[in-house]
């Protein structure tokens, strides 16, 4: 058969900090084609939809996937399905994408020119079971493991048994030099482990792997990086390094095989404390830029989210990372109750840290414990609105005073780092990077004021809610937006759903992306 894979376009935070290569969907590509498929990938993030309509009427394929990493993407997918059976009636369109894995229970029956199936869990270990059954009798389809039908659900998911038998299928990107996170420009992605052992409130990774924990071995890894043309690399994993051992072989193979490029990883506080060994070898062999979902500056904030570690050893970890030279990143979840002197609070104590500061807005997510706690107290069900920018619980502010104190924050904290001084310092880098073509990074430093701004947000709520969301989401009001969010005075509006959607930090930054027939639909 011949399989279009196709990723959808950037969230909002997307237009500015990082552009992050499908690794997930190139993983279930590969997986396809090893099966003796044609394959070819689209990634919406770095061309536009005419570019893929083309493809579609060109190539004639059997088969569409789409990638349902992010709940904000659902309606884009939607409106792409349709068209795309318009265009080729015969064609099997199928989703599924970490999203696409949690809401393919309670979606909808699928009406006239609606995706037929949606999947669960990870997609390389089912997309080619899918595509046989698809291709020579799909009344099978139910029997696929992690598949939603029509007519039924199939067998549990099932899971990749080893990560080494993974390698993706990088070469199906036509546009490689568009990713980039941060000063990291071009960069790739790569994944050592699947999986997390911590049960965060906000977080869906412990529940979609069903609290199970794999690593590739340090062999595999250290081939596939040295495949990898990209000066820089982001390391996908959850929680870097759990293992001291994996990630110290791993560290030292680089090392003993003189492999040079950047990196940039996630990690908690209390694992980079436990294993400072391992951190203080990546740093050395090129480790510059570290994330650490800090999430609360206070104790209550942090046994909310249920993190199981401490403000002091939140605090210990950044002191320690400072001195080993890395620069350092951080979250911090904005709750609908927080007032104006809550925001002013947080301002000031990060203006008081060297670390770059990302604010984002408490999100329920289907698949994590705040959905089933605060989901029935949403004031919205578009999830066009889902994107961790946007206010989708009741705020104790009005919501035009909760956006402003958000953006103001977060406009400070652009200011700290990519200020007049800012800038000039970053003139060497720009300077580098222009003379190798790559101009990600140059462009990022001006699009702040153009993505962020209130009256923007606001807009956005008062957007027409599409007939097909009301109908999943059981809402009134065909065609109006939320009552309980419409703006107390008229702002302008986006320029399209689509321009919009080129725009989680990690499903919260990068989300743990899952496609097709049991999921894994790429981050």
């Amino acid at each position: 058969m011949r399989l279009l894979a196709v990723h959808p376009g950037c969230l909002m935070y997307s237009k500015i900090y990082l552009r992050l290569e499908p690794l997930g969907l190139e993983l279930v590509a590969a997986a396809a084609r090893r099966a003796g498929h044609e394959v070819e990938l689209i990634d919406l993030q770095v061309e536009t939809e005419a570019d893929y309509f083309r493809l579609l009427d060109r190539w004639q394929p059997d088969a569409v996937a789409f990638s349902l990493n992010y709940l904000a993407n659902v309606p884009e997918v939607l409106d792409l399905a349709k068209a795309t059976r318009e265009r080729r009636p015969g064609c099997f369109i199928f989703a599924g994408g970490h999203s696409g894995s949690f809401t393919a229970q309670r979606a909808p029956p699928p009406r006239r020119g609606r995706a037929r199936l949606r999947a669960a869990r990870e997609g390389e270990a089912s997309i080619v079971l899918l595509l046989e059954a698809a291709g020579h009798d799909r009344r099978a389809l139910e029997q696929v493991p992690g598949a939603v039908t029509l007519d039924g659900e199939g067998p549990p998911p099932i899971f990749v048994q080893h990560l080494d038998d993974l390698l993706p299928a990088r070469d199906l990107l036509r546009h490689r030099r568009k990713y980039y996170i941060g000063q990291l420009d071009p960069c790739a992605s790569i994944e050592f482990s699947r999986g997390c052992p911590w049960d965060c409130t906000f977080c869906s990774a412990w529940t979609f792997y069903g609290r199970s924990y794999r690593t590739k071995t340090p062999e595999r890894a250290v081939e596939e990086i040295e495949q990898i043309r990209e000066p820089g690399l982001f390391i996908l994993d959850d929680v870097a390094f759990i293992q001291a051992e994996h990630g110290m072989a791993i560290g030292e193979a680089i090392a003993r095989k003189g492999i040079r490029k950047q990196y940039w990883l996630e990690t908690r506080a209390d694992v980079l404390l436990r294993n400072k060994e391992v951190f203080q070898l990546w740093s050395r062999i090129g480790l510059k830029i570290m994330f650490i979902g800090i999430e609360a500056i206070d104790e209550e904030g942090l046994k909310k989210f249920r993190k199981r570690v401490s403000s002091v050893k939140n605090f210990e970890a950044l002191e320690f990372a400072r001195n080993m030279g890395i620069n350092v990143a951080i979250n911090i979840i904005a709750d609908p109750d927080w007032d104006r002197e809550r925001f002013r609070v947080i301002r000031e104590w990060c203006l008081e840290i060297p670390e770059i500061v990302n604010v984002s807005v408490n999100t329920p997510y289907p698949g994590t414990e705040t959905w089933a706690t605060e989901g029935r107290k949403l004031a919205t069900r578009d999830y066009r609105l889902f994107d961790i920018q946007h206010a989708v619980l009741p705020t104790k502010l009005p919501l035009p005073e909760f956006y402003a104190e958000l953006v103001r924050t977060q406009q400070v904290l652009n200011r700290k780092h990519l200020g007049a001084k800012q800038l000039w310092g970053t003139a060497t880098t720009v300077a580098r990077l222009l003379a190798r073509g790559q101009t990600n990074f140059l462009k990022m430093l001006f699009k702040f004021n153009s993505v962020y701004d209130p009256k923007l947000q606001m807009a956005d709520h008062a957007r027409p809610r599409p007939l097909r969301d009301l109908a999943a989401t059981g809402g009134a009001g065909q065609g109006r937006p939320d009552r309980a969010l419409r703006p107390q005075e008229p702002g302008p509006s986006r320029p399209s759903d689509r321009q919009c959607h080129r725009a989680v930090r990690r499903g919260h930054a990068h989300g743990s992306g899952r496609l097709a027939a049991s999921g894994r639909c790429g981050r």
